[in-house]
């Protein structure tokens, strides 16, 4: 579970509940039927506007990445993967690391090994692991900017449920109760395409963003410790190598983790 996801959303409806309490503002003035429907369905129209249904289809997937945490290899997982087949090149040769490959999950991993033992230079390597991770990147921005999209549209939405709100607010000007009503209800709509827009929509893009770079520093790592495999280099150096691109406080914690220190 992505706690701070949760406590994200939480904590805006709390801040938006608790400025409605401090201003005694009603909260029956929330229940706009209009109001979420030129928002909630203005927005869905904005997106299959914008997108083709082949990216749409991923929509569920990526509410899952922003809910739960992604499985995968972590750093640690990964420095000590590295470090034990070294010493198994080392001990035994490139060869031998063909026999760890099935027990090897990551599939990222497992291609760059297979490489490796088939002999392929290392520019080649470098070559088509790289394009492999630029590729992911350009699918997860596409990702990414659904959700972007959907907060720069909302709060324009909201204005346009503004409006409409005020055109019906000037029917009742004659009566000077009723106008004041329509107008108060005209601004729900504001109020829900800012909030939908500033505080789930546009912080969700960046979420997935920031996921994804986590994701390429995992499998950039990973690339350096399968060079370093290819090139023979000692178990150390490996470690060495692989810490170093993490800052200080997490290398101890991994070093204290695995024991390694």
């Amino acid at each position: 579970m992505e706690i701070t996801t949760i406590l994200g959303i939480i904590v805006g409806f709390i801040a938006v509940i608790g400025a409605m309490i401090f201003k005694h503002i009603d909260f029956a003035v929330l229940l706009n039927p209009a109001a979420f429907f030129v928002i909630i369905v203005g927005t869905v129209a904005t997106i299959l506007n914008s997108f083709p249904g082949s990216n749409l289809k991923s929509l569920g997937a990526l509410f899952k990445i922003l809910f739960t945490k992604k499985k995968g290899m972590t750093e640690a997982e990964i420095i000590k993967l590295i470090v034990e087949l070294s010493n198994v090149a080392r001990k035994e040769g490139l060869l031998a690391l063909e026999s760890k490959i099935s027990e090897i999950e990551d599939p990222f991993i497992k291609k760059g090994l297979r490489l490796v033992i088939d002999g392929m230079d290392q520019e080649l390597i470098i070559d088509i692991l790289d394009s492999e991770i630029t590729a992911m990147e350009a699918r997860h921005e596409v990702n990414a900017s659904i959700f972007s999209s959907a907060g720069m549209y909302a709060p324009t939405l909201g204005v346009l449920g503004a409006v409409f709100g005020l055109i019906a607010a000037m029917s009742h000007i004659n009566d000077t109760d009723a106008m004041a009503e329509a107008i108060s209800a005209a601004f729900i709509a504001t109020i829900l395409g800012i909030f939908t827009g500033y505080v789930l929509w546009n912080p969700f893009a960046k979420k997935l963003r920031v996921k994804s770079q986590q994701e390429a520093l995992l499998k950039n790592m990973a690339i350096e410790g399968i060079l370093s495999l290819q090139k023979g280099e000692s178990p150390m150096m490996v470690q060495e190598k692989l810490l170093s691109v993490l800052p200080y406080s997490k290398q101890e914690k991994i070093l204290e983790e695995l024991n390694l220190e």
